[in-house]
């Protein structure tokens, strides 16, 4: 079996690459960046890699490095944000059917310690194993359904909100955490 060129790398991988990359870095420059870096990483080194049928885990792996890595540089090294600037920015539109329950879902995704985020996203958003993920954030698989279970009540906690002193519930479909494979 010959080993998938780059293009087939890409088509393959951008996508899912990049949905996590958002939900790690928050931002979509951010989120463009890590996963052109993975690329151009997989690019320079790829051909290191022994199993092909690894490259998917490879990249997310390389990609939550990276994360990693950028959220060190930043900590250390915080950008300061230009004030005056907004009025020239384009005003921004939504449509309505954008902001409904997959924008609650996100956003109280995004909300969540980023040590919940990534398993969440993974396991949920990109349909990984308990095993990918553990290769992929480089923890035990214990850990990983630890953090999916406490990811889970958080994104439930976060879900809930008071409506006039009774509990309304966003509706949000997410299987069970028990659903994925070892």
């Amino acid at each position: 079996m010959a080993a998938p060129d780059f293009e087939q790398i890409v088509d393959a991988h951008y996508a899912p690459l990049y949905r996590f990359a958002l939900s790690l870095a928050r931002s979509e420059p951010a989120a463009a960046d890590l996963t052109q870096q993975t690329f151009y990483l997989w690019a320079s080194r790829g051909h290191q890699l022994r199993d092909a049928a690894k490259v998917k885990s490879w990249l997310f792996t390389t990609l939550y490095r990276e994360f990693l890595g950028l959220h060190r540089r930043e900590s250390r090294f915080p950008q300061v944000e230009l004030d005056g600037e907004t009025a020239e920015l384009p005003a921004e539109t939504v449509s309505i059917a954008d902001s409904i329950d997959g924008a609650a879902a996100v956003a109280a995704l995004q909300n969540i310690d980023e040590v919940y985020r990534a398993p969440l996203t993974l396991f949920y958003l990109e349909e990984f194993s308990y095993r990918e993920i553990a290769d992929v954030l480089g923890v035990p698989a214990g850990t990983v359904m630890s953090r999916l279970s406490r990811g889970k009540a958080l994104l439930r906690k976060l879900l809930i909100q008071e409506n006039d002193g009774a509990r309304k519930i966003i509706p949000i479909d997410l299987p069970s955490a028990e659903g994925g494979s070892l």
